[in-house]
Protein backbone atom coordinates (compact mmCIF):
# COMPACT_ATOMS: atom_id res chain seq x y z
CA UNK A 1 0.00 0.00 0.00
CA UNK A 2 1.52 3.34 -0.90
CA UNK A 3 1.79 6.31 1.79
CA UNK A 4 -0.91 8.61 0.19
CA UNK A 5 -3.40 5.60 0.38
CA UNK A 6 -2.25 4.99 4.20
CA UNK A 7 -1.95 8.57 5.15
CA UNK A 8 -5.33 9.02 3.36
CA UNK A 9 -7.22 6.29 5.08
CA UNK A 10 -5.70 7.45 8.90
CA UNK A 11 -7.14 10.99 7.92
CA UNK A 12 -10.21 8.93 7.45
CA UNK A 13 -10.44 7.47 10.36
CA UNK A 14 -9.89 10.30 12.26
CA UNK A 15 -12.52 12.34 10.80
CA UNK A 16 -15.03 9.55 11.11
CA UNK A 17 -14.05 9.16 14.54
CA UNK A 18 -14.45 12.95 15.27
CA UNK A 19 -17.94 12.68 14.16
CA UNK A 20 -19.00 9.45 15.97
CA UNK A 21 -17.27 11.20 19.26
CA UNK A 22 -19.31 14.73 18.10
CA UNK A 23 -23.04 12.46 17.71
CA UNK A 24 -22.46 10.34 20.63
CA UNK A 25 -21.75 13.51 23.07
CA UNK A 26 -24.80 14.93 20.84
CA UNK A 27 -27.42 12.37 21.76
CA UNK A 28 -26.10 12.31 25.70
CA UNK A 29 -27.22 15.72 25.85
CA UNK A 30 -30.51 15.28 25.03
CA UNK A 31 -33.61 16.86 26.87
CA UNK A 32 -36.21 14.61 27.69
CA UNK A 33 -38.69 13.63 25.50
CA UNK A 34 -42.27 12.34 26.18
CA UNK A 35 -44.36 9.09 23.41
CA UNK A 36 -47.54 7.49 24.19
CA UNK A 37 -49.02 10.53 26.17
CA UNK A 38 -52.76 9.51 27.70
CA UNK A 39 -55.56 10.82 29.53
CA UNK A 40 -58.64 9.29 30.97
CA UNK A 41 -61.25 10.60 33.12
CA UNK A 42 -64.13 8.67 34.40
CA UNK A 43 -66.98 10.38 36.30
CA UNK A 44 -68.23 9.01 39.69
CA UNK A 45 -71.14 7.44 39.76
CA UNK A 46 -73.61 6.31 42.24
CA UNK A 47 -71.77 5.65 45.26
CA UNK A 48 -68.41 5.45 43.63
CA UNK A 49 -65.62 7.86 43.19
CA UNK A 50 -64.31 8.49 39.79
CA UNK A 51 -60.63 8.57 38.87
CA UNK A 52 -58.23 10.54 36.43
CA UNK A 53 -55.11 8.75 35.00
CA UNK A 54 -52.34 9.31 33.08
CA UNK A 55 -49.66 7.74 31.73
CA UNK A 56 -46.95 8.70 29.33
CA UNK A 57 -43.28 7.27 28.91
CA UNK A 58 -40.06 9.79 29.09
CA UNK A 59 -36.83 9.27 27.66
CA UNK A 60 -33.84 11.04 28.92
CA UNK A 61 -30.39 10.45 28.40
CA UNK A 62 -29.40 11.06 31.99
CA UNK A 63 -32.48 9.00 32.91
CA UNK A 64 -35.31 10.44 34.69
CA UNK A 65 -35.46 12.39 37.88
CA UNK A 66 -39.24 13.52 38.13
CA UNK A 67 -42.27 14.10 36.05
CA UNK A 68 -44.89 16.85 37.46
CA UNK A 69 -48.54 16.48 35.95
CA UNK A 70 -51.09 19.11 35.64
CA UNK A 71 -54.73 19.32 34.64
CA UNK A 72 -56.72 22.31 33.75
CA UNK A 73 -59.25 23.25 31.98
CA UNK A 74 -59.24 24.87 28.31
CA UNK A 75 -61.57 27.67 29.76
CA UNK A 76 -58.94 28.97 32.35
CA UNK A 77 -55.90 31.36 32.86
CA UNK A 78 -53.97 28.70 31.34
CA UNK A 79 -55.58 29.14 28.25
CA UNK A 80 -54.54 32.95 27.37
CA UNK A 81 -51.18 31.93 28.89
CA UNK A 82 -49.97 28.41 28.85
CA UNK A 83 -48.35 26.70 32.50
CA UNK A 84 -44.95 27.42 32.87
CA UNK A 85 -42.23 25.46 34.33
CA UNK A 86 -42.38 27.99 37.67
CA UNK A 87 -46.18 26.80 38.11
CA UNK A 88 -45.38 23.34 37.50
CA UNK A 89 -42.51 23.73 40.61
CA UNK A 90 -45.93 22.91 43.21
CA UNK A 91 -47.63 20.31 41.34
CA UNK A 92 -47.86 16.65 42.30
CA UNK A 93 -45.62 13.91 40.81
CA UNK A 94 -46.07 11.06 38.58
CA UNK A 95 -44.94 7.29 39.95
CA UNK A 96 -42.10 6.79 37.12
CA UNK A 97 -40.18 3.40 36.85
CA UNK A 98 -37.62 2.30 34.66
CA UNK A 99 -38.73 0.33 31.52
CA UNK A 100 -36.12 -0.20 28.54
CA UNK A 101 -32.84 1.75 28.22
CA UNK A 102 -33.11 5.27 29.00
CA UNK A 103 -36.89 5.27 28.83
CA UNK A 104 -39.22 5.28 31.88
CA UNK A 105 -42.67 4.33 32.14
CA UNK A 106 -44.42 7.30 34.57
CA UNK A 107 -48.51 7.07 35.39
CA UNK A 108 -50.40 9.58 37.92
CA UNK A 109 -53.62 8.65 39.05
CA UNK A 110 -56.46 10.60 41.30
CA UNK A 111 -59.64 10.05 42.97
CA UNK A 112 -62.45 12.20 41.50
CA UNK A 113 -65.15 12.74 44.52
CA UNK A 114 -68.56 13.66 43.41
CA UNK A 115 -67.87 17.22 44.84
CA UNK A 116 -65.12 17.65 42.93
CA UNK A 117 -66.97 16.55 39.97
CA UNK A 118 -69.49 18.89 40.83
CA UNK A 119 -67.11 21.51 41.09
CA UNK A 120 -65.24 21.30 38.22
CA UNK A 121 -65.62 23.13 34.90
CA UNK A 122 -67.58 21.02 32.16
CA UNK A 123 -65.82 21.07 28.94
CA UNK A 124 -62.23 20.28 27.73
CA UNK A 125 -59.04 19.62 29.61
CA UNK A 126 -55.19 19.53 29.38
CA UNK A 127 -52.40 18.43 30.75
CA UNK A 128 -49.90 20.02 31.30
CA UNK A 129 -46.64 17.74 31.92
CA UNK A 130 -42.64 19.11 32.92
CA UNK A 131 -40.06 16.12 32.65
CA UNK A 132 -36.91 16.65 34.84
CA UNK A 133 -33.91 14.15 33.61
CA UNK A 134 -31.00 13.59 36.13
CA UNK A 135 -28.63 15.87 34.70
CA UNK A 136 -31.03 18.53 35.17
CA UNK A 137 -32.45 19.31 31.70
CA UNK A 138 -36.48 20.14 31.33
CA UNK A 139 -38.93 19.41 29.00
CA UNK A 140 -42.38 21.19 29.42
CA UNK A 141 -45.27 20.08 27.53
CA UNK A 142 -48.37 22.21 28.34
CA UNK A 143 -50.38 20.25 25.89
CA UNK A 144 -49.49 16.57 26.50
CA UNK A 145 -52.97 15.28 26.35
CA UNK A 146 -56.54 16.08 26.89
CA UNK A 147 -60.06 15.05 28.02
CA UNK A 148 -63.28 16.23 28.48
CA UNK A 149 -65.49 16.92 31.57
CA UNK A 150 -69.14 16.24 30.44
Amino acid sequence: MSRRIALSIAAGVVVLGGAGAFALAYAGDQPPAFAHSTARYTAPGSGRNGSFTFSTEVTASSGVKSLKVLAWPEKSEFAKKPPTAKDMAGVESAACEPAEGDTARCVYKAVVSAADAASSPRGAWHIAVLATAEDGSTTLDTKAAGFTIG
